[in-house]
C-alpha cells in the first residue's frame, strides 16, 4: 500500500520515514498543504500518517478533505496532544499516536490497516426492502436501528431490512467503526458529520450524506466519551 506521511516539524517527519525504512515500508513525505495539494491530485495513497497540529492546515480538517476524495483511505494521526482523539476518530482514523511513539505502536498501525483492507473483502450483508435486495458494504452504513426482532439499514441511498437483532449486529460489525450509542441505535462512527451536547448528558449525532439525526442515551454518550476520551 502506498503511504503518505505529513508533518510540518522536520525532525518528526524523518523518524517516521526512518521507522518506516526498518519497517521495510516505503513512503512520500511531504511538510506543508501547499506539497499535498500538488501530489493528492496526481498520486494515490493507502495510508495517510498526519500530524494534526499544522500552520497551513489543521490535521483533521486535512482528512476530511481526503475522505471527500478516497472515502477508503486509512488514516493515522499523530501528535503530541490527547485533547484531539475524539475529533480524529470521528474523522474515521484507524489509529492515534502520540509522540514520541515507538516502532512497534506505528507497525502495529499499519498491520491494523492491512487487516482492515483485507476485511473488505468480505464486508458486505443482503437486506431487503419490499421486493428490493441489496448487496451493502457495511462502510456504507451510516447507522442501524432495531425494529423487534430485526433491524433497519440506513446507507446515504436508502433504508433497507435484515432479519438480525440489533445485539447481533453489535458483535459482527467493526468495533473500530460502530458504536452502540441507543439500545435502540448503532451508529458508524467514521460517517459522523457533528457531535452536539444535550441536557442529562446525552450526544445529538447528525451524519455525512443524509439529515437523519440520531440522540444517544445518557449510558451511551458516557461510554461513547469514555471510548473516545473526549
Amino acid at each position: 500500500m502506498n503511504i503518505l506521511v505529513m508533518d510540518d516539524e522536520s525532525l518528526a517527519l524523518k523518524r517516521v520515514v526512518r521507522l518506516l525504512k526498518e519497517l521495510h515500508y516505503e513512503c512520500t513525505a511531504i511538510s506543508s498543504y501547499q506539497e499535498f495539494e500538488v501530489i493528492f491530485p496526481i498520486q494515490e495513497f493507502d495510508i495517510f500518517i498526519l500530524d494534526i497540529n499544522m500552520p497551513d492546515i489543521n490535521g483533521i480538517d486535512l482528512a476530511k478533505k481526503i475522505r471527500q476524495q478516497n472515502p477508503h483511505a486509512f488514516i493515522i494521526f499523530q501528535t503530541a496532544y490527547e485533547t484531539f482523539a475524539l475529533q480524529a476518530y470521528a474523522v474515521g482514523a484507524i489509529d492515534y499516536l502520540l509522540k514520541p511513539f515507538a516502532k512497534e505502536d506505528l507497525e502495529r498501525s499499519i498491520l491494523r490497516a492491512f487487516s482492515y483492507q483485507k476485511e473488505k473483502k468480505k464486508s458486505t450483508l443482503l437486506s431487503k426492502n419490499g421486493d428490493e435486495t441489496y448487496l451493502i458494504d457495511y462502510e456504507d452504513i451510516i447507522y442501524i436501528q432495531a425494529d423487534l426482532s430485526e433491524t433497519i439499514i440506513r446507507t446515504e441511498k436508502h433504508f433497507s431490512y435484515l432479519d438480525h437483532k440489533i445485539s447481533m449486529m453489535e458483535n459482527i460489525t467493526d468495533k473500530d467503526k460502530f458504536f452502540r450509542v441507543h439500545r435502540s441505535f448503532l451508529i458508524n462512527t467514521t460517517k459522523i458529520k457533528h457531535m452536539k451536547p444535550l441536557i442529562q448528558s446525552r450526544i445529538e449525532f447528525s451524519f455525512q450524506g443524509i439529515d437523519d439525526i440520531v440522540v444517544s442515551s445518557k449510558e451511551g454518550a458516557k461510554k461513547f466519551r469514555e471510548k473516545y476520551k473526549e
